[in-house]
């Protein structure tokens, strides 16, 4: 049985793909809405956040032959884990990676960070209205950072993430919440509407709908605050769905 990681677009082709060929697997998740979406493809459902100590145990006691790491890309720790846990037990372990597509972004009116804390920097100096396109898991930190602005979040229109939020005193007037990816017409139409004057992002590639929020920002002459990916030193990692199935 394979242990597929997922919570992401990526993950739930991929597990199409795994249904397609017979596979088993089973798939683990860490949120109700990660969940969801495992549920259009699999009843095999893990939803818990694992420790490596956990991920041993799962493996030992179902047989588990391979891990498939289809988290998202800033979902550091759980890979982390993975990899651990893979080397413990002696299975194998392969992650699928997004491209990253800065290098298609010519827009010149951004800025590349390595993390929230500087993001946080920048967005101090510049802009009013400022649009948080990153998700709802770090929202404090541009809460605790980011002093006199008024900050709009865009986060899943999940009740455990609208609590959260509302937890950290934001409220209807700033909350945006829809599920993407969007289109850069739709992400127009939201700058727009809000007002935005500069937009922070992750750099989460083509099925988080990136070029799309930057090709929005261009067109509007918006500022974008773009954070990059940690670096990770992947053992095996593949970049395409089918090139990933052909491994299996």
């Amino acid at each position: 049985m394979i242990l597929v990681l997922g919570g992401t677009s990526d993950s739930i082709e991929i597990c199409h793909k795994l249904n397609e060929k017979n596979i088993d697997y089973v798939v683990s998740v860490t949120t109700s809405y990660g969940e969801d979406l495992a549920k259009k493809c699999s009843n095999k459902i893990i939803l818990k956040k694992l420790t490596i100590g956990d991920m041993v145990k799962f493996i030992n006691e179902n047989c588990i032959t391979k891990i498939i790491d289809a988290t998202h890309p800033y979902a550091i720790e759980v890979s982390r884990n993975a990899i651990k846990a893979s080397q413990i037990t002696n299975i194998k372990y392969i992650r699928f990676e997004r491209e990253s597509l800065i290098k298609e972004v010519n827009y010149k009116n951004k800025y590349i960070v390595n993390d929230i804390e500087k993001a946080c920097e920048i967005a101090n100096k510049i802009g009013h209205n400022i649009f948080i396109g990153t998700g709802s898991k770090n929202l404090y930190l541009y809460k605790e950072k980011i002093k006199n602005k008024n900050l709009i979040p865009r986060v899943l229109p999940t009740s455990e993430v609208l609590i959260s939020c509302e937890e950290l005193g934001f409220n209807a007037d700033n909350i945006i919440a829809m599920r993407g990816p969007f289109s850069v017409e739709m992400n127009e139409s939201t700058y727009k509407q809000y007002n935005i004057d500069l937009v922070i992002t992750k750099e989460s590639g083509v099925a988080g709908g990136f070029l799309e929020k930057i090709k929005a920002c261009e067109n509007l002459n918006i500022p974008v605050i773009i954070i990059k990916r940690k670096e990770m030193n992947y053992p095996n990692t593949v970049g395409k769905i089918q090139d990933l199935i052909d491994l299996i």
